[in-house]
C-alpha cells in the first residue's frame, strides 16, 4: 500500500530528525501542525505515537498508533509502531501480537524483528528471544543490536561461551553501543569470568555515565570476584523457591532437614553479601559506587554474627540457656535485615524492617524472660525470612 504524502511533506521528514535528536516535544509539534492539513496521513499518525511514546504519555501514544493501523491496516510500518509503543507501555502480548503482524505484511524488516525480540526480552521469555534475534540477523547480518540481544538471551539460557562470541561480534559492528558491551557483561558473568564482565560494564559507564542497570551490574561482578561470594550465591540461586517442599512435610517430616539447609545457605551467602560489600564501600576505587545507606546494612550485618558469637559464647559460660539461644537470634539476624535491604519497593522495605525490629524485640524479650524456646523461635523465624521477603514482594513489589 502507497501512503499519500502530507501537504507539507518537510514536516514529516523534520519530525523524524527532531526524533533521532531525542527532541520528541519538538517532533510533537511538527506533527500536529502536519495533522492540522492532513488528518488522515497515517505516516504522521505513527510518528506522532512514537514522540508521545518517548515522553512517557503511552495513553495517548497508543490511542495514535491504533489511528495509524486504522489508517494503512497494510503497511507493516504501522503495526511496527503500535509494536514499540505497546512495549514502551508494558503491555507485552499486545507489543508480540502487533509486531508480528507487522512480519505477517513484510518478514524482510529487521527492525521488527528487533523490537519482538526486545519485546520478549522484556517479558523474561529467553529462547523467543533468542529466535526473533536470530531471524532478524538472518535478514540483517549486521545490526548489532540484534546480536546483542542474541547474546543476552543466550547468557540467560546459560550458553556463556556462544553469547560470549555472539556479543564479541556485536561490539566489533558497533564499537559505542551500550548494548553490545552490557551484553558481552552477561556473556561473561554467565561464563564464570566476573573480571572480564567487570570491564565490559566499566566500558558502558564510560559510554553512558547515568547507566544505572550497569552501575548495578559492575557492583555484582566485583563482588562475584570473591570465590565464596560467587559459589554461595550460585547455591542460593539454585535452591531458592523450593517452598512447594512444605506440602511434602505431613508425608515425609525429614524434609525439615532441608528447608533448615536451605535457610543455612542462604544466611552464609548474606554474610559473604555483607563482608563484600563493605570491603568495596571502603575501597578507594569503588567507594563513590556505594549509598551510605548500603554500607551501613553491610557493616551492621558484618557486625551480627561477631555480636551473636559473643552472646552466644557468654551465655554458653555462665550457663544461661535463653542468652545463648539469644545469641543465636542474632547471628540469625542477618537474613532479615538483608532481606530488607536488598527489597527496592519502599512498601515491602517498611514491613520487612518491621519484621526484623519484631525479631528483636522478641530475642531481648526472651533473655529478660529466660524463655530458651521464645529465643530459639526467634532465630527460626529469622533464618525463614527467606520465603517471608519471597511473599512481602509478591504482594508489595520487589
Amino acid at each position: 500500500m502507497t501512503l499519500p504524502s502530507p501537504p507539507e511533506a518537510g514536516a514529516i521528514q523534520r519530525a523524524r530528525a527532531l526524533l533521532e535528536l531525542r527532541r520528541p516535544a519538538d517532533a510533537e509539534r511538527e506533527l500536529r501542525g502536519a495533522l492540522a492539513e492532513a488528518p488522515e496521513h497515517a505516516t504522521a499518525h505513527a510518528y506522532l505515537a512514537v514522540a508521545l511514546d518517548a515522553q512517557r504519555r503511552h495513553g495517548e501514544a497508543i490511542a495514535e498508533a491504533r489511528e495509524a493501523v486504522r489508517l494503512a491496516p497494510e503497511h507493516w510500518f504501522t503495526h511496527y509502531v503500535a509494536a514499540q509503543v505497546h512495549k514502551g507501555a508494558g503491555l507485552l502480548a499486545e507489543a508480540v501480537a502487533a509486531a508480528r503482524a507487522s512480519l505477517a505484511l513484510s518478514p524482510e524488516e529487521a527492525l521488527t524483528w528487533e523490537v519482538l525480540a526486545r519485546t520478549h526480552l522484556q517479558a523474561g521469555q529467553w529462547p523467543e528471544t533468542a529466535e526473533a534475534a536470530r531471524r532478524g540477523l538472518a535478514v540483517d547480518p549486521e545490526e548489532s543490536d540484534l546480536a546483542s540481544l542474541l547474546a543476552l538471551a543466550l547468557a540467560r539460557l546459560g550458553d556463556g561461551a556462544q553469547a560470549r562470541a555472539t556479543a564479541s561480534r556485536a561490539i566489533a559492528l558497533s564499537p559505542e553501543s551500550t548494548l553490545a558491551h552490557l551484553a558481552y557483561g552477561h556473556a561473561a558473568l554467565a561464563a564464570g569470568d566476573p573480571v572480564e564482565a567487570a570491564s565490559a560494564f566499566r566500558e558502558v559507564l564510560m559510554l553512558d555515565p547515568g547507566f544505572d542497570t550497569a552501575r548495578g551490574l559492575l557492583l555484582t561482578a566485583l563482588k562475584q570476584r570473591n570465590p565464596v561470594y560467587r559459589t554461595l550465591t550460585r547455591l542460593r540461586e539454585r535452591f531458592f523457591g523450593r517452598g512447594w517442599l512444605v506440602l511434602l512435610l505431613p508425608a515425609m517430616p525429614a524434609l525439615i532437614v532441608v528447608f533448615v539447609l536451605i535457610a543455612l545457605l542462604h544466611w552464609g551467602a548474606w554474610v559473604a553479601e555483607a563482608f563484600t560489600t563493605l570491603r568495596l564501600a571502603r575501597g578507594k576505587a569503588t567507594r563513590l559506587m556505594f549509598g551510605s545507606g548500603d554500607a551501613r546494612v553491610a557493616a551492621l550485618c558484618c557486625a551480627l554474627p561477631v555480636a551473636g558469637a559473643a552472646v552466644l559464647a557468654a551465655g554458653a559460660a555462665t550457663g544461661l540457656d535463653a542468652l545463648a539461644t539469644a545469641g543465636g537470634a542474632l547471628m540469625a539476624m542477618v537474613t532479615p535485615v538483608q532481606e530488607a535491604g536488598h527489597t527496592g519497593s519502599r512498601r515491602a522495605r517498611k514491613v520487612l524492617y518491621g519484621w526484623s525490629a519484631l525479631l528483636a524485640v522478641a530475642a531481648v524479650a526472651a533473655v529478660l524472660l529466660a524463655a530458651a524456646p521464645m529465643a530459639l523461635l526467634t532465630a527460626y523465624a529469622a533464618l525463614s525470612t527467606i520465603w517471608i521477603a519471597a511473599g512481602v514482594r509478591r504482594f508489595l513489589g520487589t
